[in-house]
């Protein structure tokens, strides 16, 4: 297996230099070996697994879940049967941030159309009409 500078990887997973680092640091890509000079020389799969890394994570994926879900697949324990729970907390959380965002559209919307009648709660200065309607709801 070849061995490849850390620029060369960097533009084949379509990432910077200091994001191959910062993922070498947290654990995401493996140390890789270094010549004497103190060059890295990563392995060629290095770019695979930063594009895997980056794609989990626009999924919505952690860091964290996604070193999780590496250190699952380098076990050779990885099967999609096994790893599913993984996409379904992620699903949950943005249901979640929907529900959340979807309460916060129905106060704009109120606030709005207070607004709209005469009673805009920047002109009036009432943080709390600002807040909307269901301030107070945890």
């Amino acid at each position: 297996m070849r061995s490849v500078k850390i620029g060369q990887i960097a533009r084949e997973a379509g990432v910077t230099v200091d994001t191959v680092r910062f993922y070498e640091r947290r654990g995401l890509i493996p140390a890789p070996d270094r010549e004497p000079s103190g060059y890295r020389r990563y392995p060629d799969d290095t770019a695979r697994r930063i594009r895997l890394t980056k794609s989990l994570q626009a999924l919505g994926f952690t860091l964290d879940e996604v070193l999780d879900a590496l250190r699952s697949l380098d076990a050779g324990e990885a099967t999609c049967a096994g790893e599913r729970w993984r996409f379904e907390r992620v699903l949950e959380r943005i249901d979640s941030r929907l529900a959340d965002l979807h309460r916060v559209r129905r106060d704009v919307v109120e606030v709005l159309e207070l607004s709209h009648a005469g009673h805009c709660p920047i002109c009036q200065g009432e943080a709390d009409q600002a807040s909307g309607p269901s301030r107070g709801r945890a």
